[in-house]
């Protein structure tokens, strides 16, 4: 036998606490009774009441309330197999994660608030597997495609531009690094989520998310941070904070470009969105993702126990039912004194 709750028998504490609180209640009585009236008269008045069917009464509460917190504990005895079957997509997120990540037009800065909104989305997944990819100047696999959200959340977490040496921003080869990490024998229940907030240095996006559409991936981009340019924070060893500068001693700016990535998710048979700083857009995407068809993707084969709270809960119906039938007031016998008395 086993428990489903075993937290539940800290239930039956109250059971001493109940007995207690009863015997102090018919000493109360008992003391209350004494001082309203005379020894000789009490016995009068308390003849018809019968000590130990109060005291009986008294048992069978104690009882169900015993019962009840067994019975909230869940025993179990007993298993049967079952067999779950898991329906979802193939999730890829492909995450820019180049230095203009760190600009902090929207707070704390680009990345750690597209990790806190990527957390939320798979948090919101139902049985859908999902994967990342990082890109910069170059890209590579940081999760597998995996049902396991956790592990998922580990490799997001450590998510960093210096996980890249090449810098710079190359979409195009996160797109094929993605686009290779999903099953090449499907065509269909494809998803790749792009997270990015530049421009593409390479040229090398519309190829390949024209490759992308033949595979059968659907890409829904979304565009970080404003269309003006911010510019790019460092910080140095110290914490000092300076802005990217180029050959020439000019402050670089980061401009996304939204017209190739509303280019990218059309080709595709997906959606653009625009992440502002006070609304990120994924929960739109999930509702994309959620009306999608959905294929069977596993089904595994677990060991159920079978619940039988239901034996205790009847118990302790059955005793509160029988303390409320039994009455405290003692049996008397009559003395047969005549027919015709």
């Amino acid at each position: 036998m086993r428990f489903g709750s075993p937290a539940a028998f800290w239930l039956l504490l109250l059971v001493p606490a109940l007995a207690v609180f009863l015997a102090w209640a018919f000493w109360r009585k008992t003391a209350l009774l004494k001082r309203f009236a005379e020894t000789e008269m009490l016995k009068r008045l308390v003849a018809g009441t019968s000590a130990a069917r109060q005291v009986l009464k008294m048992g069978l509460l104690l009882l169900a309330v015993a019962f009840l917190a067994l019975s909230l504990a869940r025993p179990q005895w007993g298993t049967k197999m079952e067999l779950m079957k898991r329906r979802g997509l193939d999730v890829m997120v492909v995450m820019d994660v180049s230095l203009s990540m760190y600009a902090e037009d929207i707070k704390p800065n680009r990345l750690v608030r597209s990790k806190q909104e990527i957390e939320r989305f798979v948090d919101q997944l139902g049985g859908d597997r999902v994967g990342l990819v990082a890109f910069a100047g170059d890209a590579f696999l940081q999760c597998p495609l995996t049902t396991d959200y956790g592990a998922f959340r580990i490799f997001l977490d450590v998510l960093d531009p210096n996980l890249i040496e090449t810098q710079g921003t190359d979409i195009g080869r996160g797109i094929e690094t993605a686009t290779r990490a999903f099953d090449p024998k499907e065509r269909k229940y494809k998803v790749m989520l792009l997270l990015t907030d530049g421009e593409d240095h390479s040229g090398g996006a519309e190829t390949a998310a024209e490759e992308a559409a033949k595979e059968g991936v659907i890409i829904y981009t979304v565009g970080i941070g404003l269309t003006s340019g911010v510019p790019i924070p460092i910080k140095d060893a110290n914490g000092q904070v300076s802005y990217m500068k180029d050959d020439d001693g000019n402050i670089v700016t980061s401009r996304m470009d939204p017209e190739l990535l509303q280019k990218i998710a059309s080709m595709t048979g997906g959606k653009y969105y625009h992440a502002e700083p006070d609304q990120f857009e994924l929960q739109d995407v999930l509702k994309e993702i959620n009306g999608m068809e959905k294929r069977d993707l596993d089904a595994d084969r677990f060991t159920r126990f079978e619940d039988r709270f239901q034996l205790p809960l009847a118990i302790a119906l059955a005793l509160l039912v029988l303390e409320t039938l039994i009455s405290d007031r003692r049996r008397r016998k009559r003395e047969w004194s005549g027919r015709f008395t």
